[in-house]
């Protein structure tokens, strides 16, 4: 079945034979939290789903307010006092018995992408609550506060923005971002207000106050379970670009225009499209750095079968690890696209960096202290840098930060086939709880 562990270790790794638990028994015996009290959170939030497009939870809406209500109720259950920052962040919090020694902070987002995964997130989040209870069943009281943070919108919004929360945290969330407007025309700042935000007062969600912040995601790729290991501390997390092109041609009778005289905004965002593609082939074949790119959005207008596309939008997502290579990659489809506007006699009305996020190294503190969580647990860790965007790459400019990874199903996610397993959640989740022990024990 996938996901399931070798039961010895030593094979896989190369390490004195000796024999090891697998997760299952750990579960039922070494691990310091409840690993069904976390699964039942995490199905209670995938239940909160549009049920035509499993599963879908979007930022902003009905269906994520109501999974917003149905966390805030466990967080109060479990001791914590809830509230939602003005960059509308929901937070939950535990005070420590020494507070000026600051917050330790775990959490992720609840929101998901269209027909998306169960777990992107979400597991995050629940793994927060479940330490928190976790703390609370062994009789600790930590040293410094806790928080446990469901950041909002973390996947692109349909304001054209990703990780809004944790942006208006970390002070990078701008007024032109604000001023961004889904199709039906409202703003991202009246959006945030819709949700408990408070765009004229985002100076009080910028915190200075965290010592640490960790976060469990799924991998989102197959090294984990390809290895049969149990968990990745992350070492780096990609810096993502998204660039807007707009091409506007002349719509015309698709059956009584001569092709001589076309003006075919698609045909030049076809070509665009196959310029991202050999542009980062070429940059990702250089060397060590990481570098991808996708033109995930197309837009085209009218959308006929009959009609000659009078405007196209593409939206180009590139990620890497190396800033240098991203910078490169701007100027080639910058001069790409505009050729190829010429060569299709339409105009490239448009070329702009719609949001821009650098890489960003997890913190070997905090990296240390996973490590040997997993360690002690009797747990198989690697390191992994990580392809995928996430609150903890912003986090990091305001405070110390890391995440784990846990095994997902052929490294599938943002589809509904995604899947993790109970047990390594609860392994994942076990490893930051050994990790908040010890930095709260550590001295200042």
């Amino acid at each position: 079945m996938p996901g399931k562990l070798p039961r010895n270790y030593a094979i896989v790794f190369g390490r004195p034979a000796r024999a090891l638990q697998t997760v299952d028994q750990m579960t039922k015996t070494n691990l310091p939290l409840n690993a069904d009290r976390l699964w039942a959170d995490v199905m209670a939030l995938a239940d909160i789903t549009d049920p035509a497009r499993p599963y879908t939870r979007r930022s902003f809406t009905a269906l994520f307010l109501e999974g917003r209500a149905f966390l805030a109720k466990a967080f109060a259950d479990a001791g914590l006092a809830a509230r939602i920052d003005t960059s509308g962040n929901l937070i939950g919090r535990i005070e420590g018995t020494e507070p000026a020694l600051g917050v330790i902070a775990i959490g992720s987002h609840s929101d998901t992408v269209p027909a998306g995964g169960r777990f992107d997130g979400i597991a995050g989040v629940a793994t927060g609550l479940e330490i928190v209870r976790a703390l609370r069943d062994a009789g600790l009281r930590p040293r410094h506060t806790i928080e446990v943070i469901d950041f909002l919108a973390e996947e692109p919004s349909e304001y054209g923005l990703s990780c809004v929360g944790s942006r208006g945290m970390t002070g990078s969330l701008d007024d032109k971002m604000l001023d961004l407007r889904e199709p039906g025309g409202e703003k991202l700042r009246d959006a945030l207000r819709r949700v408990g935000g408070d765009p004229d007062r985002l100076d009080l969600a910028k915190r200075g106050d965290i010592r640490a912040f960790l976060e469990l995601h799924i991998e989102q790729g197959i090294v984990l379970e390809s290895r049969f290991l149990d968990v990745g501390v992350v070492t780096s997390i990609v810096g993502i670009r998204r660039i807007e092109i707009i091409f506007q041609g002349e719509a015309d009778h698709a059956g009584t225009t001569p092709m001589a005289l076309r003006h075919d905004a698609l045909v030049a965002a076809a070509n665009t499209v196959a310029s991202v593609r050999l542009a980062a082939e070429q940059l990702a074949a250089e060397g060590a750095d990481y570098f991808v790119a996708t033109v995930g959005i197309l837009n085209v207008d009218p959308s006929a079968s009959n009609i000659v596309p009078g405007r196209c939008r593409l939206i180009v997502d590139a990620r890497a690890t190396n800033p240098e290579l991203t910078k490169r990659f701007t100027e080639i489809v910058d001069r790409e696209s505009m050729a190829h506007g010429a060569a299709a006699r339409v105009a490239r009305a448009s070329f702009a960096i719609l949001s821009n996020g650098p890489p960003m190294s997890c913190d070997e503190s905090l990296r240390s202290a996973l490590r040997q969580g997993a360690r002690d647990l009797g747990l198989a860790e690697t390191d992994l840098p990580s392809g995928a965007g996430h609150d903890a790459a912003f986090m990091s400019r305001i405070a110390p930060s890391a995440m784990v990874f846990v095994p997902c199903r052929a490294g599938k996610s943002h589809a509904p086939e995604e899947w993790a397993d109970r047990d390594a959640i609860a392994a994942g989740a076990a490893v930051i709880y050994q990790a908040v022990r010890a930095i709260d024990q550590s001295p200042r």
